[in-house]
């Protein structure tokens, strides 16, 4: 495949959704065929026609994992570390965050947790499995504390 062929096949992957460096960087020697230097250099230029943009990445992922999948600001953070995103541009995308639905959503998962557990008669253990399910949802415990002693 000519370096053109793949220039076009990856301009239309980043232009299908955004993408971080990695996940492009995955693709390119995935497509194989390429130098380390074809790589970079394809990576430069998208880059420089705005096919690719961290930040712009960090604030989509933040954002749609948080509206859509109701995560808590530790897992995006993770998921974007996992991505070598800059630690400016995870910072740039949990911007994207508005506290105040931040909170709502909190509230409604613990609510929705707190229905299933009602079955649970020890406290202790409610308790627990509470705080697990908020943290795995990526919420810090700093975060879920208050709601853990309304239990």
């Amino acid at each position: 495949m000519s370096n053109k062929t793949i220039e076009e096949q990856i301009k239309y992957f980043c232009a299908y959704q955004e993408r971080s460096h990695n996940q492009v960087k995955n693709k390119l020697y995935e497509i194989g065929g390429l130098s380390k230097e074809d790589v970079e250099d394809l990576i430069s230029i998208l880059i420089q026609e705005n096919y690719l943009n961290e930040e712009r990445y960090a604030k989509a992922y933040a954002g749609g994992k948080f509206r859509v999948k109701k995560w808590g600001r530790q897992k995006i953070i993770q998921g974007l570390k996992k991505q070598y995103v800059s630690a400016y541009c995870i910072k740039k995308g949990l911007e994207e965050i508005d506290d105040k639905e931040y909170q709502k959503n909190l509230k409604k998962a613990f609510e929705q947790k707190k229905t299933s557990l009602k079955t649970d008669k020890n406290k202790f253990s409610r308790m627990t499995k509470m705080r697990a399910y908020l943290v795995q949802k990526g919420y810090s415990f700093e975060d879920i504390k208050p709601f853990l002693q309304k239990l």
